[in-house]
C-alpha cells in the first residue's frame, strides 16, 4: 500500500486520484500506524516550512516518517515536501526540517516573480533515471516561492532556469523529492508518476 501522508496541509486528492487512475493502491492517513505499515510514502505539501513542520509534530508523524526512511522505505517529497526533506529553510528560520537531505532551503532571488506559477522545462542530469519514460525539456508546472540547495550535486536528478537553475528533481538512495506538481502537469507529470510508482512499489 501508498499512503499520502496527511497533517493537514498538501494537496491530497488530486495526488491520490492520480494514482488511483494509474491503478495504484493508495491510502490518505494521518495514522502514525497506517503510515508505518506502507510500502511507499508521498509527502505532499501546499504552504510554509514552519506550519508544515509543526503540523507533522502535532500529528506525531515525525518519528515513524523518520523510522520509515530509516527502514528504506521509498518517499516522495513533492513541491514543500521536498523542502520538508532537508535540513532548514529560509522561509522559518527558527524550525529545522526533517534532515533526510543535506542542504538548505532558500527564497528566490527579487530578479524572478515570486512566487513562480506557471509552466517550466525540465532538463535531466546524468543521473536521470527517467530517461525511458520522459524525453529531456519537456514542461512541468511549478507553484513555489523557495528551491532546495543541496549539499551534493550528486542527488540532482532534473533541474529548471527561472532566471536562477535550480534542483526541481532530487533522489538520494529511497528518498525522492520533486519541486513541481506531478498531478497537475498533464501528460508527463502522470508519466513522472507512474514512473516512480513502478520504481518503488512491490
Amino acid at each position: 500500500m501508498m499512503v499520502i501522508i496527511d497533517y493537514g496541509i498538501g494537496n491530497l486528492h488530486s495526488v491520490s486520484k492520480a494514482l488511483e487512475k494509474l491503478g495504484f493502491e493508495n491510502q490518505i492517513s494521518k495514522d502514525p500506524d497506517v503510515v508505518e505499515k506502507a510500502h511507499a510514502l508521498i509527502l505532499p505539501g501546499v504552504g510554509s516550512f514552519g506550519e508544515a513542520i509543526e503540523q507533522i509534530e502535532k500529528n506525531n508523524l515525525i518519528e515513524v516518517i523518520r523510522y520509515s526512511v530509516q527502514k528504506e522505505k521509498p518517499i516522495l517529497g513533492i513541491c514543500l515536501g521536498l523542502q520538508l526533506l532537508f535540513e532548514k529553510s529560509q522561509e522559518s528560520t527558527k524550525k529545522k526540517g526533517l534532515s533526510f537531505i543535506k542542504g538548505e532551503v532558500r527564497k528566490l532571488p527579487p530578479t524572478n516573480k515570486v512566487p513562480h506559477m506557471g509552466w517550466n522545462k525540465i532538463l535531466f542530469t546524468e543521473n536521470n533515471p527517467f530517461q525511458e519514460s520522459i524525453p529531456n525539456g519537456r514542461f512541468f508546472y511549478f507553484a513555489h516561492s523557495y528551491y532546495v540547495v543541496p549539499e551534493s550535486e550528486e542527488i540532482v536528478v532534473g533541474i529548471s532556469n527561472y532566471n536562477v537553475v535550480i534542483p526541481v528533481i532530487i533522489k538520494q538512495n529511497n528518498i525522492w523529492g520533486v519541486q513541481f506538481h506531478p498531478e497537475k502537469s498533464s501528460k508527463w507529470g502522470i508519466h513522472f508518476l507512474e514512473t516512480w510508482a513502478k520504481r518503488v512499489m512491490p
